[in-house]
């Protein structure tokens, strides 16, 4: 008899889904994590979109260390002297709670979310670092995690985009440069007063912001900003085959960033108190792994379930959702009274018919019209600062007509560039 039902590795949101679902279902489950405790490894932004959640825990931002309700959305494109702006805000947000996203600090909210999971009787243990997976013939078994030996049913891998138990058991590829970007934040510790007056919020709203640009000097990748109760969390994300080209580390691009004009002012007396850096799975549905061999099931950032779509970015919601039908599929299994590989199939199939592969179905040429469309980065910044200098400028010349002030900028840029790439994205987004 096997020592657990599930074992699952990593307590990140996926695994503590998959473990709290699990344990409410009866399924003796060990939720094992590397760092410290749930969220230390966590480096997230980060801006969480509560749908999945909150089908699982109705009212759960009632009792979870969430920061703030986004109800601010703006994207920026920048130069090094200039910021255009497309700021929308709207009380509209997250009426239900259905809708509803919130900014957090994943170091406090992984830790709650894995405490739910021992409340409801999953076993967890931290830090404890699992080597390998234990196999008997072709079948996974359990893990192995230091001098001791751990078995299971079924193993649940929740353990990031660089799962090396994943890879090792041929499920997942190793990284390809353009199908992941590295990531570097910060968390700047400020009055939550001084946040609302800076940013123009009430108590408890908050704001998204992403950057095109300047930010990652022209290189596919973006800035991004997201306001906590009594922080800011600032950072940046460039696909790593551009950073390898490029004659800039990454550190030294998030100080320009810093103290770009338009940033500057916003982090103003800032202390900081988290640096941090991550892989993000970039690829979209092109770079999914293989989700269910062997008694095992990938779920979260491990199967490579995120999403960017330059306007938004979704992974955190993917892994919840996929923790969930990781739990439901094998909780259907045990009512079957078949714990094996061939009743795990069905994995899959869920999770076809869920919002994460639909959606990532419908955008599955998000990436590559993100990485093939570089003028995004570096020639368009640079057209709308002319733009709009042009428009806002006024001296003692004689004025001309809007459209003649716009056009040699346009030209310059190239109009059939411009239709080419238009086109694109609407195909594509």
């Amino acid at each position: 008899m096997a020592d657990y039902e599930v074992i699952i590795v990593g307590a990140g949101l996926a695994g503590s889904t998959a473990a709290y679902c699990l344990a409410k279902a009866g399924v003796s489950v060990l939720l094992l994590e590397r760092g410290d405790a749930a969220g230390t490894k966590n480096m997230t932004g980060g801006r969480f979109y509560a749908h999945s959640l909150e089908r699982i825990m109705p009212g759960f931002a009632e009792k979870a260390p969430v920061e703030r309700k986004v109800l601010r959305e703006t994207i920026s494109m920048m130069t090094e002297e200039s910021c255009f702006s497309i700021d929308f805000n709207s009380q509209k947000f997250g009426k239900d709670n259905g809708s509803a996203s919130y900014t957090v600090l994943r170091g406090k909210f992984d830790a709650w979310l894995a405490e739910q999971a021992e409340e409801a009787g999953a076993d967890f243990v931290a830090p404890t670092h699992v080597d390998r997976l234990l196999m008997e013939g072709d079948k996974v078994i359990g893990v192995v995690a230091g001098d001791e030996t751990l078995t299971a049913d079924v193993v649940i891998l929740a353990d990031g985009v660089n799962s090396l138990l994943a890879q090792q058991l041929g499920m997942k590829k190793e990284l390809a440069p353009n199908q992941v970007g590295v990531g570097v934040k910060e968390v700047l510790e400020l009055p939550p007063q001084v946040i609302n007056d800076r940013f123009g919020l009430n108590d408890n709203e908050g704001t998204a912001r992403l950057f095109v640009g300047e930010p990652t000097n022209g290189m596919v990748g973006g800035g991004f900003l997201y306001t906590n109760k009594d922080s800011i969390s600032l950072g940046l994300v460039v696909t790593v085959d551009q950073m390898m080209k490029s004659p800039e580390r990454l550190p030294d691009l998030m100080e320009k960033f810093k103290n770009h004009p338009a940033i500057a002012p916003l982090v103003k007396d800032a202390k900081l108190v988290e640096y941090s850096a991550h892989l993000v799975p970039e690829g979209g549905i092109h770079m999914l792994a293989t989700v269910q061999k062997n008694n095992v099931l990938l779920v979260g950032d491990a199967a490579g379930f995120c999403l960017n779509l330059g306007y938004t970015i979704r992974g955190m919601d993917y892994a919840i959702a996929s923790g969930e039908i990781a739990a439901q599929t094998i909780i259907d299994a045990k009512e079957k009274g078949a714990l094996s590989d061939a009743s795990f199939t069905a994995y899959k199939s869920n999770l076809e018919q869920s919002v994460i592969l639909r959606d990532m179905q419908t955008y599955r040429n998000a990436p590559g019209f993100i990485e093939h469309t570089p003028r995004m980065f570096n020639e368009y910044p640079n057209m709308i600062e002319e733009i709009f200098q042009s428009l806002f400028t006024v001296n003692d010349q004689p004025a001309v007509l809007a459209m003649k002030k716009f056009m040699p900028y346009v030209k310059r840029a190239g109009l059939l560039n411009l239709a080419k790439d238009a086109w694109k994205g609407v195909k594509a987004l």
